[in-house]
């Protein structure tokens, strides 16, 4: 009886001992669990690959060992990339008794950036070492190829494990490494690689490596067989692909300019320092522009950390005292008004803080944010320092920047008075929601739903139509605010943003509360035409100045309703594209056989011989509206949740976002211009 109630402890009748313990071998762990080392298997973890190559070309060229990189995005979903760097090792290394570059490209924790100073590099993104064992680990194929010391070595992989032993196969004259890898499908049910999140990511690391060229190749139509007869750069073949070249001198000053590109400066000269502390070497770039949100663009060891970290809180506190003291130097603010806050030194701000440090900390192995204490430290001195000589050298700049900051601060007060008069605590619990909302009657913020519908019209059809307990209906009048430009107080001058902003529940600004959230789907649902498709994107801007987090926890929906009803006979099918519409139709179909009408418009009066044919013809009716749609017709095609399409909206990359909305909202016509026409050829018109 007491053999029986400890077998019960142990774990339900189970035999627990050391033959229960998994041990994960060589890279095993990499492809149990790949998220820990890349965040994630979707499209940004697929990406994440090739950063982890190309860092380890990058750090070549930090170095001064490498000054030209080759991206190529090669058939099957294989990417090459090629540097002229020093070659990695590939003699017997003393621990591992394997080729070093065995060694590399199989074994975790294993690299050149271990050693301080000693090491074989003096500064380097790559912190765990293991980079390109991870991209052999997730890759169903992988070559190393190795030119050095006047001769051609190379490996191939499979899932991480070598397929045979490092093997010389000719001479070279050349120095330099080059990986191919193509993901596993086992890992990446959707492997499509981006050619502008490529091209937007290595532009970067173009700015912060100076004299170092990179060439990026789309060869993804090439039919040509890659092998080891093939020359060392891919672009030496001479075919005629889509290609990018990117080489600049001007560092983070280049960058300011390219980030500014479209906005219209405060001051003329960008700012600039570049100096080692402690071992730190802190580069900032910065200038304000006339606009209400900043860009804060941080780096350290050239790896993009975009949580910020220890370098941005210094550069952040050092920029607000700097500021603060000039002022009150200079005397250019009232006692009463008190003094900056970092929000108010922010607005306008487009600044590049780079560190590079020897020995460094990231948050993670996707290193997206920067934990070595002595980067703040560094950071806040030579800024600091640098930043306050600049103001008092240049005044009318100087006076420029403060003028801003004094202009953010007067509005941010104003701001506050608007939002506290107009968020009261009663509204912000529920009590006083708006009139016009038709809210839901469950309290659970997990199922339920808010419908943003454009007018009155397509709102009473909502309100009858829609699941009472869990769906809310906020009709729209009219197209809301541009609020690009604009500031909270004028925001909240708006009825239809006010009301909006009091349904949702999470307040605005500093006190906005996103736990507070009273509905976990917001839905936009417009007309399928130019005025719907203008009305979703203020939505869109609305919610991504200043709502940015509800969109980043996968809260926003775009609804998608149908095109088209087609029936024949008493068969009835929703098209939602001119595509399915041919698909339903049938091709086969006699074009007599067929009626299309346009929701709103008046059919022709039957005749008998009409009716007889009646139950032949295919009816197909073009929705232009939601309000058009009877209740029934609008729950069974876009609130149903067993039958509607809906699209979640997310943020892929949000400085390049940052830089649309620029573009499209802002106040320059110019730039909006240029766009259009660039892009008119990619647009979907309805006419």
């Amino acid at each position: 009886m007491a053999k029986e109630k400890e077998q019960k402890k142990a774990g339900n009748g189970h035999h627990y001992d050391a033959s229960d313990i998994s041990v994960l071998e060589g890279l095993d762990p990499v492809r149990r669990r790949p998220g820990m080392y890349i965040g994630t298997t979707g499209p940004e973890g697929l990406h994440h690959l090739i950063w982890e190559i190309f860092d380890n070309s990058r750090d070549e060229a930090m170095g001064g060992f490498c000054d030209d990189i080759e991206v190529v995005l090669l058939p099957e979903n294989k990417i090459r990339v090629a540097d002229n760097g020093r070659g990695i090792p590939i003699d017997i290394h003393k621990k591992t008794k394997v080729s070093a570059l065995e060694t590399v490209m199989t074994t975790l924790h294993a690299g050149g950036k271990f050693g301080g100073e000693n090491s074989g590099y003096k500064v380097s993104g790559g912190l765990h070492g293991v980079g390109a064992s991870v991209v052999n680990a997730l890759s169903i194929y992988c070559k190393a190829e190795v030119h050095k010391d006047g001769g051609k070595y190379f490996q191939e992989y499979s899932q991480g494990k070598k397929k045979a032993a490092v093997k010389k196969f000719g001479s070279s004259k050349l120095n330099g490494t080059i990986i191919t890898f193509q993901p596993d499908e086992e890992i990446f049910k959707d492997i499509k690689f981006d050619l502008n999140t490529v091209i937007s990511h290595i532009r970067q690391q173009a700015y912060l490596v100076k004299g170092l060229r990179i060439l990026i190749i789309d060869a993804r139509e090439y039919t040509g067989k890659i092998d080891d007869s093939d020359v060392f750069y891919f672009r030496e073949l001479g075919l005629e692909l889509p290609s990018n070249s990117f080489y600049f001198e001007g560092g983070l000053t280049s960058l300011i300019k390219y980030y500014n590109k479209f906005q219209k400066p405060v001051h003329s000269s960008i700012f600039y320092v570049d100096k080692e502390l402690d071992n730190v070497n802190v580069e900032v770039a910065l200038q304000y522009v006339d606009d209400i949100v900043d860009r804060i663009i941080p780096f350290a060891n050239n790896i993009y950390t975009g949580e910020g970290g220890t370098h941005v809180t210094g550069f952040k506190t050092s920029l607000t005292r700097t500021l603060n003291t000039y002022c009150k130097k200079n005397e250019m603010m009232k006692e009463s008004e008190g003094g900056f806050t970092g929000d108010d030194v922010l607005e306008g701000l487009t600044c590049v803080i780079s560190v590079k440090l020897r020995e460094i900390q990231f948050e993670g192995q996707t290193k997206a944010k920067l934990g070595s204490m002595e980067a703040q430290g560094a950071v806040a001195t030579v800024f600091g320092e640098a930043f306050a000589a600049f103001l008092e050298e240049n005044p009318d700049e100087a006076k420029a920047i403060i003028s801003k900051s004094i202009l953010a601060l007067k509005a941010r007060k104003a701001a506050k008075a608007a939002k506290d008069s107009v968020l009261r605590k009663g509204a912000l619990e529920g009590m006083t929601l708006p009139g016009k909302l038709a809210d839901c009657q469950s309290k659970s913020a997990e199922e339920s739903e808010l419908f943003l519908v454009e007018g009155d019209s397509a709102g009473g059809s909502a309100k009858q139509g829609r699941d009472r307990r869990t769906q809310a209906i906020l009709p729209l009048k009219g197209k809301i605010l541009n609020v690009e430009r604009a500031r909270i107080d004028k925001m909240l001058a708006s009825k239809e943003i006010r009301s909006l902003v009091i349904a949702l529940g999470t307040s605005i600004g500093d006190t906005f509360d996103i736990e507070k959230m009273r509905y976990h789907k917001i839905i936009i649902a417009t007309d399928a035409d130019v005025d719907g498709a203008h009305i979703r994107t203020l939505l869109l801007t609305l919610f991504y100045r200043y709502f940015r987090q509800i969109i980043e926890a996968g809260y926003i929906y775009i609804a998608q309703p149908p095109l088209y009803k087609i029936k024949k006979g008493k068969e009835v099918n929703y098209a939602y594209s001119d595509e399915e519409k041919v698909k339903l139709i049938g091709k086969s179909n006699d074009v007599s056989e067929i009626q299309e009408v346009v929701e709103g418009e008046e059919e022709a009066e039957e005749t008998e011989e009409d009716t007889k044919k009646k139950a032949n013809k295919i009816h197909i009716q073009r929705y232009k509206g939601l309000g058009e749609m009877n209740p029934e017709e609008l729950w069974e095609t876009t609130m149903d949740p067993a039958n509607r399409i809906i699209k979640k909206v997310d943020i892929e990359d949000a400085e390049e976002a940052n830089k649309v909305f620029d573009i499209l909202m802002g106040s320059e016509v110019p730039p909006r211009k240029s766009f259009i026409q660039s892009n008119a050829k990619l647009a979907d018109i309805d006419i």
